[in-house]
């Protein structure tokens, strides 16, 4: 399995990730790079605090999603492989994305980076750190109660499609089951940070501080 974009059959596809001209085999070499991963269920808030964490610690965000749906927009040849894939209910496969991150983080010129909604699954987590050659420095989990992330979607009032009790449901099932083994992974690890993210988002935001002291001076 790969990364889905409103896909819905996952069926496996050979891909000619050569294809992606600008991605650096290379990368990271030598250089250290610290590489956290976000999760966390649709309405936990992780938005939100990833652009916190970028403000006060010179983090670059990279979302796996954002990427994808910005490579079908280049109208590059590689977008376009993109896009038919997802027309035809396909996922993209984890070379595929990881591909993209890898660009992403070598144009980024920085050295520390947030990775939202990414591995998605066991499969996403084992092959990024075969082609990466990167452990994450740790997981940032938003763990945040069905009934909350459900309230606080139904009043984004973002006129979403998809932003249905059913459907929300159904997105919150879809994270759990693929997601929780990459948590749990992890955590016999010893490297999540379970944050409570049913709390204000000032509230959240002091926890996430505190983990993310000793990555930076700027917090104030």
């Amino acid at each position: 399995m790969g990364t889905m974009l409103d896909a819905t059959v996952d069926v496996p596809v050979a891909v000619e990730t050569s294809k992606l001209q600008d991605a650096d085999e290379s990368f990271p070499g030598d250089k250290k790079i610290t590489v956290v991963f976000v999760l966390g269920g649709p309405g936990s808030g992780k938005g939100t605090q990833c652009a916190n964490i970028v403000q006060h610690f010179g983090f670059t965000h990279l979302s796996a999603g954002d990427l994808l749906r910005a490579e079908i927009k280049s109208g590059s040849e590689n977008g376009t492989m993109i896009q038919n894939m997802i027309k035809e209910g396909k996922i993209v496969p984890s070379e595929v994305t990881i591909k993209l991150l890898q660009r992403a983080m070598r144009e980024s010129g920085n050295d520390k980076f947030l990775i939202d909604g990414f591995p998605r699954n066991e499969e996403n987590r084992a092959a990024f750190e075969e082609v990466t050659k990167i452990e994450p420095e740790f997981v940032l989990f938003f763990d945040c109660p069905e009934e909350e992330m459900q309230r606080r979607i139904l009043g984004r009032n973002q006129g979403r499609e998809d932003d249905n009790i059913e459907t929300i449901r159904k997105r919150f099932k879809v994270f759990m089951e693929s997601s929780l083994p990459v948590i749990e992974y992890y955590n016999s690890k010893g490297k999540v940070r379970k944050i409570d993210a049913g709390k204000p988002i000032e509230e959240v935001f002091e926890d996430v501080k505190e983990i993310f002291s000793p990555y930076s001076a700027q917090v104030a």
